[in-house]
């Protein structure tokens, strides 16, 4: 393993919050339906537990929309001890879509910690005293970083409904003070030097002109704009396709644990 995975994969496992209120960091993904959001988990799943793994469940028919359906939290087990966890967890989402989909309100809902993992997501917004409304929520109930998945192969098209959606979701976020990155998946059906070779992926024009785009449509900083190769093709772990996934991962983590350190300060 390249020394520069080692050095992001063991910070990633050594990784505890500080913040004694909390046990583990909350990330919640979004996006729109298609982005690869359930990919990456198992993307990130897969790097932590040194073989491809599939918990987090897919499927490529985007004429349905969205297949997540539920509000769930991944944790990751650790190799060393089946009954404990990184502290480091994924929320997915239903995936945004212009006129189905996940429901803005409920995405910043679930920011605020008012959606209990397992609610299923139905055509009405989640309202004070349903059934999976969580009335009193603690910091650990809480988002720590919201990440936003965006594909670069142009299956999915970002309409202005839909960045107007993704807009509205980063105010919501940046009034909580909670951090935001972006990652761009699917960089090796969007350019076949990147197909060819994962290493490519930040050398390539045209995901470059994908990094610019989405900071000036979405408006996420372009040193927070990460891209990946999700092991959704890859049959077995490569160091190459390891190595942009653990970068995103530790930034990821980096920021949430500043977040989490601002509101122990504030207390």
């Amino acid at each position: 393993m390249p020394k520069n995975n080692r050095g992001n994969l063991d910070y990633v496992k050594k990784y505890q919050p500080r913040n004694v209120d909390v046990q583990h960091l909350r990330v919640l993904l979004h996006g729109p339906v298609g982005a690869g959001k359930s990919s990456f988990i198992n993307s990130v799943d897969s790097v932590l537990q040194g073989e491809i793994t599939g918990r987090a469940l897919t499927d490529g028919n985007l004429v349905e929309g969205s297949f997540t359906k539920k509000y769930k939290n991944y944790r990751f087990t650790r190799q060393s001890d089946p009954n404990s966890h990184y502290c480091v967890s994924f929320n997915d989402i239903v995936g945004l879509e212009e006129s189905r989909g996940a429901h803005v309100d409920d995405i910043i809902l679930a920011l605020k910690g008012h959606v209990r993992d397992g609610y299923e997501f139905n055509p009405s917004s989640l309202k004070e005293g349903d059934e999976g409304y969580n009335p009193s929520p603690t910091l650990r109930d809480r988002v720590h970083v919201l990440v936003s998945v965006i594909p670069a192969d142009g299956a999915v098209i970002l309409s202005d409904v839909m960045v107007k959606k993704m807009r509205r979701i980063r105010r919501a976020a940046s009034d909580m003070g909670i951090p935001q990155l972006a990652i761009i998946t699917k960089g090796d059906k969007a350019c076949p030097a990147v197909n060819e070779n994962v290493e490519n992926l930040y050398k390539s024009k045209y995901l470059k002109q994908k990094v610019d785009e989405l900071c000036v449509t979405v408006g996420i900083p372009l040193n927070c704009i990460f891209l990946v190769k999700n092991y959704d093709v890859v049959p077995n772990i490569k160091d190459n396709v390891d190595a942009p996934i653990l970068c995103a991962l530790r930034q990821i983590i980096s920021f949430g644990e500043r977040f989490l350190n601002d509101q122990q300060n504030n207390m």
